[in-house]
This record gives structure tokens, sequence and C-alpha cells, in this order.
């Protein structure tokens, strides 16, 4: 792997390269806080803290879109790493 300014392990550049630096901390916190629970979970029945919160449609880098809080769910760790990192991938 060649290295570079946007360079990563995953070839995507840092997380705060893509975005997710002090104001995505800081507006991501607050959104956890108006919305503490996963809404997957709460779609079958179940209670989870929500710790991730999710770009419903991939932002891919369009800053409208990573910023749009209605592109914006909360999600368990679980939900994000699996069921809808595997939907993204189809």
């Amino acid at each position: 792997m060649s290295g570079g300014p946007y360079h990563s392990r995953y070839g995507r550049g840092t997380a705060a390269q893509r975005g997710y630096g002090a104001r995505w901390q800081k507006a991501r916190a607050l959104f956890l806080t108006e919305h503490p629970l996963c809404c997957r979970c709460h779609a079958e029945g179940r209670v989870t803290p929500a710790t991730v919160v999710d770009h419903i449609t991939p932002h891919k880098g369009d800053q409208t879109l990573f910023w749009d809080q209605k592109n914006w769910q909360p999600l368990c760790k679980p939900h994000h790493d699996g069921a809808k990192q595997a939907e993204e991938r189809r």
C-alpha cells in the first residue's frame, strides 16, 4: 500500500479527512442525546441504546447529504456493523 496524505489502512482517508472530526463529534453527541434508542431494535420490539449515528443514504463525500439530519438514524453498533453494512454492500 502506498502512503499519502489521505491514506489509511482501508484506503479511505482518516476519519477526520472523511468529515468525522470535532464538528461531527459534537453533532453526533447531540443527535444521540435527542435520539437515544436504536431505531432498528425499536422496530423489532427491543429497547437498546444507540451508539452510532448512521447515514441512511451513504453520503460518499457529499457534504450536503453528510450534514442532512433527515439522513441520520440512531443505531446500536451491532445493527450498524451487521445488517446496515450488508445492505450497503449489495
